[in-house]
């Protein structure tokens, strides 16, 4: 039985895509610039806001990122107010984590997205306190697939990487869990496929969220 499980949150316990479309298409507008089909955000995200409009720019053929100050900053602008648009928890996510909590099982988050708006979206969507840890970008913290993150949230609740299961959706959080110890497990109804997964060593792979109490119970 895990003490603890670590979340990932964008297409882990959340389905962000329309937020993360609405504020970067915005962002990227300032320069004339097209939005971007839903699908293609999905492999833009995963590292950070910065990662997320660096990405967005090269693939529009600002290859120096010239525009990049300019983009960020209105970026980072609209998702402050809109961090919360169309964000849902995906099926299962709810009855996941009651069982967890009943079970005594910590519950954490760890996100590239900014803290503050990491924050935001589980409190919005979950209560305040709901999550025993949430831990979002912070600029003294290295970003995933450091472990860093880890490390600061199993320092917080008193425990060693071997006593959690850590579950996200692509091969950033597979990286993560593996290089802090944890026992990783792939969600297929995030943002990325078995084959990224897989090949990012997962210990396991989940077709819906409930099926992590086989792993952590």
């Amino acid at each position: 039985m895990k003490k603890a499980v670590i979340f990932d949150l964008d297409g882990t316990l959340t389905d962000t895509l329309d937020s993360i479309k609405y504020c970067a298409d915005a962002a990227i507008a300032v320069c004339g610039y097209a939005p971007y089909e839903k699908d293609d955000y999905k492999y833009f995200v995963g590292e950070g806001a910065a990662r997320l409009i660096e990405k967005c720019l090269r693939n529009r053929g600002d290859e120096k990122l010239e525009n990049f100050d300019k983009v960020f900053a209105v970026y980072k602008e609209v998702f402050a107010e809109n961090c919360m648009y169309n964000v849902r928890p995906y099926d299962g996510i709810r009855p996941l984590l009651s069982r967890l909590k009943e079970a005594g099982i910590k519950i954490a988050v760890l996100s590239n997205k900014p803290h503050a708006e990491t924050i935001d979206v589980i409190e919005t969507l979950f209560g305040k306190g709901y999550f025993d840890v949430i831990h979002g970008q912070k600029p003294d913290v290295e970003r995933k697939p450091s472990p860093a993150g880890v490390f600061c949230i199993l320092e917080q609740l008193g425990l060693s990487a071997q006593d959690i299961a850590y579950l996200g959706d692509t091969c950033t959080d597979m990286q993560t869990g593996k290089s802090a110890g944890a026992f990783t497990v792939g969600a297929l109804w995030g943002f990325r496929d078995r084959k990224e997964l897989e090949e990012n060593h997962a210990d396991e792979i989940i077709e819906n969220p409930l099926q992590l109490l086989d792993y952590v119970l």
